[in-house]
């Protein structure tokens, strides 16, 4: 593994010196262990601990099949989907696996009694396999996490509707928690050059998702001067759609829940912000039971920040918990979209608003690789940001997550595998010194 870490680091090695490196039988890799999914049985999910679950293993590197890709990866991030997977819910992530599996004989590689997680690297391409003709070894890369097989016709207008879509890391093994990866070469894009491995690896599922869900037409295609209210607007996702809000032309009402993360919205460059801690926003009378006086009440503070109106489009994924608010908040005709539910999955509203309004809600997931490929290239150019705030060793990935789920985190948390610091990989200095402010945000 030195020699491969070595050649990454000068910066010197050419793709025949990447193809002449040994490759090892062994990696380090965070793992799930199909033994241990009964770990948390009776636990409230808020009571589960990743740094219990999440182990770091040496593992065998995986065969690799057609149109694959061997990544050593220099760094990776947590996401939510790395907490789903470390509590085992909403279900263990070897169920995916097993039907996975079942699938072919190149699919069975992946079902095993233990689970490679993680869905975003930042790495350098070590070998492809056969039919790979874009991508050759040392290619520096990164990878957005949407697995498709594409032959079925369904997935061939968008391949996020393919019946065989798939996350990488979640829904599949061999993810980017690991000093070594395995990719669809469908998967890869170039690596920024202005931004560190860790930098470059933040932004993949979280960015491709927001921009799915705000800019493209299978979201709710935002347009100029249209009022966005962005949920968790600071956080992992939601600071990636308050920066598309802002580069394309549209007004962020950023929800937050700490003076802290309101002055981060405010440094992205966002004006109309609403810390619902201090406004003491109650949208549930009980477990059972919503407010919808609280629904006005939040309307009539929208409408205070917006000049009068109300919010065209409502960047949902904490679910439950504000579901029923962000229908009643939005205008008519307007738009809420929703790719996630981290509060609960069961939304409860009450739908005279929705039907009498003339609203939407339209639910998206991930990206399909055009909208990811567009979404790296503002990255990449530039345009939109890392929000990284801290970076843990491969071995301490259990606390990363665990700050995830505990929300004691601002915007990514990155995680190093193979680099052997933060700080390495920029290629492109010059840009790199143009943005470094807006880059360092969240740290």
């Amino acid at each position: 593994m030195k020699d491969i870490v070595d050649a990454i680091t000068s910066g010197a090695a050419s793709a025949a010196d990447f193809s002449a490196l040994g490759l090892p039988e062994s990696c380090r890799a965070v793992v799930l262990h199909k033994s241990e999914v009964d770990m948390f049985e009776g636990l409230a999910s808020a009571d589960k601990d990743p740094r219990k679950s999440l182990h770091v293993d040496e593992v065998p590197v995986p065969e690799l099949g057609p149109g694959e890709a061997l990544v050593a990866v220099m760094a990776s991030s947590v996401n939510y989907n790395s907490v789903w997977s470390s509590i085992f819910e909403p279900l263990p992530t070897f169920a995916f696996l097993e039907r996975y599996g079942r699938l072919s004989p190149l699919a069975k590689r992946h079902d095993l009694p233990y689970h490679i997680i993680g869905s975003d690297l930042a790495g350098v391409v070590l070998r492809t396999g056969p039919g790979v003709n874009l991508w050759k070894p040392g290619d520096e890369v990164v990878a957005h996490c949407l697995s498709v097989e594409l032959e079925s016709a369904d997935g061939h207008s968008d391949t996020m509707l393919d019946p065989e879509q798939r996350i990488w890391g979640f829904e599949t093994n061999f993810g980017g928690l690991a000093e070594l990866a395995l990719v669809k070469s469908n998967q890869l894009m170039p690596k920024p050059d202005h931004l560190t491995w860790e930098e470059a690896a933040a932004p993949g599922l979280v960015n491709s998702t927001a921009y799915r869900q705000l800019v493209s037409s299978n979201g709710a295609r935002m347009k100029q001067g249209d009022n966005i209210l962005i949920w968790g607007a600071s956080g992992g996702l939601g600071s990636f759609a308050t920066q598309l809000a802002l580069a394309g032309g549209a007004n962020p009402i950023c929800v937050v829940s700490s003076p802290r993360k309101a002055e981060i919205c405010r440094a992205m460059g966002a004006e109309a912000i609403i810390d619902r801690t201090a406004e003491d926003y109650r949208f549930w009378k009980d477990e059972h039971t919503q407010d919808p006086r609280e629904w006005k009440r939040f309307g009539k503070r929208i409408r205070e920040l917006t000049g009068g109106e109300d919010v065209d489009i409502v960047f949902e994924h904490p679910g439950r918990e504000t579901f029923g608010a962000s229908v009643y908040v939005t205008r008519k005709g307007g738009t809420i979209v929703t790719c996630a539910s981290t509060s609960g999955y069961t939304h409860e509203y009450d739908n005279r608003y929705l039907w009498m309004s003339l609203k939407r809600i339209v639910g998206t997931h991930f990206a399909n690789y055009r909208e990811a490929w567009e979404a790296n290239r503002l990255i990449a150019k530039g345009r939109i940001h890392p929000t990284l705030s801290k970076v843990y060793p491969l071995e301490e990935t259990g606390q990363a997550t665990y700050d995830v789920h505990r929300n004691l985190h601002q915007g990514k948390v990155g995680v190093l595998c193979l680099a052997p610091q933060e700080g390495l990989g920029v290629r492109d200095p010059e840009l790199r010194a143009k943005h470094l402010d807006a880059i360092n945000l969240f740290r």
